[in-house]
């Protein structure tokens, strides 16, 4: 598989592990009430920590797909045939 694919996967599955993660660990009440904000908004939605974690997952879960690739465990050129 090229690169291209390799980084077409990666970012694939990032965001779903991203918007998996999003509503994990949200406080959401609020001290401070500020006119015209949403009031089901966090105060602190810890994104670098998600950032982060997401980041990680998402490493893991790609280098478990690559090597099945890699190994042809998982061949999708023989499933579509």
């Amino acid at each position: 598989m090229s690169i291209t694919g390799l980084a077409i996967i990666y970012i694939i599955i990032w965001w779903i592990v991203f918007f998996a993660i999003l509503p994990i660990d949200v406080n959401r009440i609020k001290t401070v009430k500020i006119d015209g904000e949403d009031p089901g908004s966090p105060e602190n939605p810890k994104m670098l920590k998600k950032f982060l974690y997401c980041t990680g997952i998402t490493t893991v879960i790609f280098v478990i797909i690559y090597l099945l690739i890699k190994f042809e465990y998982l061949n999708l050129r023989n499933i579509i045939n």
